[in-house]
């Protein structure tokens, strides 16, 4: 087949995806028999902090998607095996209503693939940017959460809830008040729940290193969250000393 190299972009500061409805990160299978592009791929996307397998043709995607159970599936149409159209077949068979991103050429060949690509839900052209992609993607998960009756706006992680629309925050059905960079920071930990943020990543993120030089500042808002958020409960935010900081569902 022939394929076009994705465009290289520098990565940029950026906005980690909602965790599914199960509290996981985000499952991404990325199938493409180019491992330039699937290395790419998986690079950027393990960047937002989402969970990836990869396949090089139709029947180790049909596998991997058994075995993986993503949230999402970036397809090239294209595959040693089978086209497009019969790969979705397979995948839908194995995870009904799964969303499907389609990797399109962007010469003739895209256009030849056209109709192949029914029944995806969405398709970037190569080459492609990595932001691109994300966005795409990012759409398309936060679509199917919201048909599975999970508002588009809400995070959730145990029994706290945090409405990216009202700013309004509540553990245990009590309201929470935060001051906006306290709420930027419990947004990054809960787009990230059971990761290891280290004070690097999160000042990148929240303060895009404009901290006024106080290099304890991360320190210093994780305190004022776990006031908020911990005080007499059991704690959903750690430290791992030397790494950085969690938060997890409480253990009781």
């Amino acid at each position: 087949m022939t394929t076009t190299s994705p465009q290289r972009r520098t990565p940029q500061r950026r906005t980690i995806e909602s965790p599914t409805t199960d509290g996981q990160p985000v499952r991404v299978l990325v199938v493409d028999d180019e491992q330039s592009v699937t290395a790419l791929l998986s690079t950027a996307l393990r960047h937002e902090g989402w969970h990836i397998r990869c396949a090089g043709n139709g029947r180790d995607a049909v596998r991997a998607a058994r075995e993986f159970r993503p949230d999402a599936v970036v397809l090239d149409p294209v595959l040693p095996d089978m086209d497009g159209r019969e790969a979705l077949g397979w995948l839908r068979r194995e995870l009904p209503g799964i969303p499907v991103l389609f990797l399109t050429a962007g010469d003739g060949a895209g256009r030849r693939v056209a109709g192949l690509t029914v029944g995806g839900d969405d398709h970037v052209t190569k080459p492609f940017g990595m932001e691109e992609v994300v966005a795409r993607l990012r759409g398309l998960i936060r679509r199917s959460a919201r048909g599975e009756g999970r508002p588009e706006s809400l995070l959730v992680v145990g029994d706290l809830t945090l409405d990216e629309d009202s700013h309004e925050v509540t553990r245990a059905g009590q309201r929470i008040h935060l001051t906006a960079t306290e709420f930027e920071l419990l947004r990054y930990l809960m787009r990230n729940p059971r990761r290891v943020l280290s004070k690097a990543q999160i000042l990148d993120r929240v303060w895009s290193y404009d901290f006024g030089g106080k290099a304890n500042v991360v320190e210093l808002y994780i305190s004022y969250l776990r006031r908020k958020i911990d005080a007499g409960r059991e704690p959903m935010i750690h430290t791992r000393r030397g790494a950085g900081y969690l938060l997890r569902p409480a253990t009781a």
